[in-house]
């Protein structure tokens, strides 16, 4: 039964593993003919096929609602101004430990001139702690409606923001009612969780450790064996005997109770102060060195190094499965926005010949994708080549496979001089072994530096003669001027800008030439590869880029069925 509002209704139509047209009455992007509607159901499927891209550039999940109104929530939600607005609460409702009772904002950390601290009234920092809470109950509300009840239910994290969000303002009702004079805060100890929840990296962060603790926590206890047994042979070894002078009182500290004994061990374990544990022993009885030997061979350079490797291995595959994940993403969302396009009827309500996406179609939809400038330009000048052609499913992918891509800029080229000796005095001063020779003055300059505050370390401030010192600073000052000079001399100014070789410059130098650097309008990124002017190309994932696999057609089309908002047939 057909939906009453084309808003509603799921986004294409296939049946799954089947051919042929949408069903009767299902109203999709391929039903656009003409009519009252036609232009609001083809707005709609623009809108969608912006929303999947925004996506996969973004590597989101696409298992949102694909209505008109909930995607301008979406994009809402996703804009800067939300976003950053969302960073600055979360930043703001951990700032508030600085503040709140006790308060640490004091102007020193010295406690003998340290005056009192500000106590803020009651209701102050409370009302600024609503306040974020209620932007946090907006968060967790406008997720709860786009990803919809179901995957409510199966998200942990956003399970436990609920939980979160309702201790908090209970505990913010109780600390009211007792007018701020209660003895445990117990929503300043969730804070942490608003960050967490919010920040992919972290998430990604721990989920890794809770994938790697069953494998540490076999190395782990065999560190906990490893020092046990050592703890107890040392009490045997060390804890014996009689005090008879002070060397033995020192080497009995570390060994006198089982506590000091683990502890010993574990900073040795370390290799934190670890002659403080051995010189005692070795000194009276050089035979005890086999014992700190084998234990540190067996716990520091086999079972700490094992450890290592273990935390390296599983970082680095939890580290692979992640990326495998946001390229999965990113297909899937590329490969949506091509099921919409291509579903979309021709001129008149005529279905096109063969299955593809309109170059015409499809440049409406960069037009509003929020997509960097450079990318968006090259992009939609490969697509206008196409000409009339439909764009067919791989090719669609290779276009937005340059998303993956970041360009390197070209420099400029070198200003071209007709004398021949300005033409010598260019490939002088514009090669790097005049780099070199400006770094050794550098060193010269803070050699000279270091040798008169040594000379002049026992000499009062009122004594010490800096004139020398003074007239051989103005020399090197006088030296990086001219090089730099003769540097724009022989590069030009943006080539200049563009090699910033020389690191001793002075920082006046550097931040102006950052400065230049960014306002100079022939710092930009060239096209992407593919286009004859692209050049210079590197991968953003280029070193896994070899090892992630492409996903499959079938995999992309069964994630899609099953897709809790839209249904495909074709």
């Amino acid at each position: 039964m057909a939906e009453p509002k084309a808003e509603s209704e799921p986004l294409l139509g296939r049946a799954r593993g089947g051919g042929g047209d949408c069903p009767a009455g299902l109203t999709t992007c391929r039903s656009i003919q003409v009519g009252p509607g036609a232009a609001a159901r083809w707005d709609l499927c623009i809108d969608q096929a912006v929303v999947f891209i925004e996506d996969a550039i973004q590597y989101r999940s696409i298992n949102h609602r694909v209505d008109a109104s909930s995607m301008w929530l979406y994009r809402r939600y996703y804009s800067n101004v939300c976003q950053r607005t969302l960073s600055f609460t979360i930043f703001l409702i951990l700032f508030l430990a600085f503040i709140e009772t006790p308060s640490s904002l004091t102007s020193t950390a010295d406690v003998r001139y340290r005056a009192a601290p500000w106590e803020p009234p009651c209701g102050l920092t409370e009302s600024v702690e609503v306040l974020c809470l209620l932007v946090f109950a907006a968060d967790l509300s406008v997720k709860g409606y786009l990803f919809g009840w179901a995957h409510f239910q199966k998200n942990l994290w956003l399970l436990g923001y609920l939980v979160v969000l309702v201790v908090s303002l209970v505990d913010w009702t109780v600390s009211l009612s007792l007018v701020c004079h209660e003895p445990l805060r117990v929503r300043r100890l969730l804070r942490p969780f608003f960050l967490l929840q919010n920040s992919s990296m972290m998430k990604k962060t721990l989920k890794c450790i809770h994938w790697s603790l069953p494998e540490m926590a076999s190395v782990g206890l065999l560190l906990a064996i490893h020092l046990c047994l050592f703890t107890m042979f040392g009490m045997l070894l060390f804890a014996g005997g009689k005090q008879d002078d002070g060397q033995d009182r020192e080497r009995l500290t570390y060994f006198q109770n089982l506590p000091e004994s683990l502890t010993s061990l574990l900073v040795l374990l370390t290799t934190a102060n670890n002659p403080d544990v051995m010189i005692p022993a070795y000194s009276k009885n050089r035979a005890y060195a086999i014992f700190f030997i084998v234990f540190t061979v067996i716990g520091s350079l086999f079972l700490m190094n094992l450890l290592t490797a273990i935390i390296y291995s599983q970082f680095r595959g939890y580290l692979m499965k992640s990326l495998q994940t946001s390229l999965f993403r990113r297909r899937l969302g590329t490969r949506a926005a091509f099921e919409v396009l291509s579903s979309m009827a021709g001129e008149g309500g005529a279905f096109p010949q063969a299955v593809g996406v309109k170059p015409q179609n499809l440049l409406q939809v960069l037009q509003k994708v929020q997509l960097d400038s450079s990318h968006k330009q090259a992009m939609m000048e490969k697509v206008r080549s196409y000409g009339g052609v439909p764009l067919s499913a791989d090719e669609f992918q290779k276009l937005f496979n340059e998303l993956d891509r970041s360009v390197v800029k070209e420099h400029p080229p070198r200003p071209e001089y007709q004398s021949p000796f300005l033409q010598s005095a260019q490939f002088v001063f514009g090669h790097y072994y005049f780099d070199y020779l400006g770094n050794l003055i550098a060193l010269a300059n803070l050699v000279s530096i270091c040798v008169f505050l040594v000379l002049d370390a026992d000499v009062l401030p009122v004594e010490r003669d800096d004139f020398v010192l003074g007239i051989l600073n103005c020399v090197f000052i006088v030296y990086y001027l001219l090089e730099m000079l003769l540097k724009v001399f022989a590069l030009g100014l943006r080539g200049y800008l563009s090699y910033p070789s020389n690191v001793f410059d002075g920082l006046l130098t550097i931040v102006l030439l950052n400065f230049l650097h960014k306002w100079d309008p022939q710092s930009h990124l060239q096209p992407l590869a593919g286009t004859a002017e692209a050049t210079y190309q590197m991968t953003v994932e280029l070193p896994f880029r070899d090892i992630l696999e492409e996903p499959r057609e079938d995999e992309l089309m069964e994630r899609l069925n099953q897709h809790p908002h839209l249904q495909l047939c074709r």
